[in-house]
């Protein structure tokens, strides 16, 4: 198992259970020292997934819910269909993100949910507030979508792919990504 599969792992695990998870617990079932989880703990919350540490074990701070990052590539005029997709199955755009090949990583927090903030926002972007960060990178970017379930991810997934806005990537292109995650760049 590499580090970035145990991390993911480990991150699995905590959601999964009903009861907090002991660190001793973790290491066990990833044949690793306590060590090594107290260290992956920390780069997992750099990541962003909110991990509190109890006197019982570990424990997700969030609802039930799952997100999955997505890399995509549409035209302006694709945007309301591609995020009106998304939410209309169920699911929340948490953000966009790019990989600049100078800047690196560049980020921003959308929280769009439902159609009407799909509206605001598609609005904001024709009166001219601001240009999507997609267009820097010729159209392809990321998006972290949550929710309630993984059967929601699936769907959406599919309807992306349908659609022609899924770009397909290979595992050594998602761990990239998730390593940046992990280490914040």
């Amino acid at each position: 198992m590499t580090k970035m599969e145990r991390r993911r792992e480990i991150v699995r695990i905590i959601r999964e259970s009903r009861e907090p998870v002991p660190a001793k617990e973790l290491a066990r079932l990833c044949d690793v020292s306590r060590q090594v989880i107290v260290q992956d703990m920390a780069l997992i919350r750099e990541a962003g997934i909110d991990i509190i540490a109890t006197n019982r074990g570990y424990i997700v701070n969030t609802p039930h819910a799952v997100q999955r990052v997505f890399k995509v590539s549409h035209t302006d005029e694709q945007m309301e269909d591609e995020l009106c997709a998304i939410v209309d199955l169920g699911g929340k755009v948490v953000n966009v993100m790019i990989n600049h090949r100078v800047y690196g990583r560049m980020e921003a927090r959308l929280d769009i949910n439902s159609r009407k903030k799909v509206t605001e926002f598609i609005e904001n972007i024709r009166l001219g507030k601001s240009s999507p960060l997609k267009n820097i990178t010729s159209n392809y970017h990321y998006h972290t979508v949550e929710a309630e379930n993984e059967e929601i991810l699936n769907g959406i997934e599919d309807v992306l792919r349908e659609k022609g806005y899924l770009v397909e990537e290979t595992k050594k292109q998602r761990d990239r990504l998730f390593i940046g995650e992990i280490r914040g760049s």
